[in-house]
Order: C-alpha cells, then structure tokens, then sequence
C-alpha cells in the first residue's frame, strides 16, 4: 500500500485540479467608496447546461479517523465543486486528475492552511471532504441541476492509498 505524501496547497501545484480560493498573492480593486478590497473572480463556477444553477451550501465535516485508507475518488461531470473553510480549520485535499479512472499513482494530497479554500473543476477526481477536526464548517458552491453529477471510483485492494495525519 502505497503511502501518500502532504503537499503544502498552493495555486501552482494545485492548477491541473481547479484553483485555490485565496486572497493571498491575489490582486483586488476597491470598492465601497475605498473600504473594502474586493478579490474578484477568484474561481469559476463551472456548468454543463443553460437551466444548471449554481447554489451554494453549507456541509458540516467530521474527522476521519487517521491513518485513513483512501478506498474511493469521486468526480462530479457536470459542474464543479468549491470548498471553502468557515472556521479557518486546516483540511486535507485528495486529488488526481480528470479521465475516466483515477489512477493510484496520479494521487496527490494537499493541506489547505484553513484560510485557503478549492474549486474542484468539473471532471476532477477527489475524495469526499476531509476535516481534521469534527463538527468542521465548509462553505461549499455546486451545481444544481437534471442528471446524476456523482460518479464514484472505487480502488482493488492493490490500488488503495494510506493517508496520515499531518
């Protein structure tokens, strides 16, 4: 079994799965008659057909207990998916590219440092939320619409990945 390595998240590593939602290193314009920096466009919302609506939720994460075996990836084909932390909490990423199947050694990890939220792009490969605390707060922004947007994967026996806690 395979032992994944965290990577620090940055917008550069992070680039072929989505962007990160951060104000860090972002340009801004003022707004508000000069009181409010305005980071614009941090991340597209991404649909696949005109009626699609984007909706934003709020998902409430447990942790997981660690070591954790990564046994699935989902995907979601028709729109993307962005996490963003409420309670500046630091939270792992897992990610492989977009294809038909993930594939174990295209697996990356990331730690987001809990100011930093993603946008996963349509078609990306990742695992469900992980907090590293319970009861964890996510502000998530999806798409709504017709047609299933879950596809799972699920890893042999042979294909499966240890994760451990940062």
């Amino acid at each position: 079994m395979r032992i994944l390595s965290i990577e620090p998240l940055s917008k550069a590593a992070f680039a072929p799965f989505g962007e990160v939602i951060e104000t860090e290193g972002s340009d801004y314009f003022m707004i508000n008659g000069g009181s409010t920096r305005r980071y614009h466009a941090l991340a597209e919302v991404q649909t696949s057909a005109p009626e699609d609506r984007a909706i934003v939720s709020i998902f409430v994460a447990r942790a997981l207990p660690m070591p954790l075996t990564i046994r699935m990836l989902e995907r979601h084909p028709l729109g993307s998916q962005a996490f963003v932390p409420l309670r500046g909490n630091p939270f792992l990423i897992v990610v492989a590219p977009p294809g038909d199947a993930p594939r174990p050694e295209q697996v990356r990890v990331f730690l987001g440092n809990g100011r930093q939220g993603v946008n996963y792009q349509r078609g990306v490969w990742h695992h469900p939320v992980l907090a590293l605390l319970d009861d964890d707060e996510f502000l998530v922004i999806d798409r709504s619409g017709a047609g299933p947007n879950c596809d799972e994967h699920f890893f042999g026996e042979d294909e499966q990945l240890l994760l451990h806690r940062p």
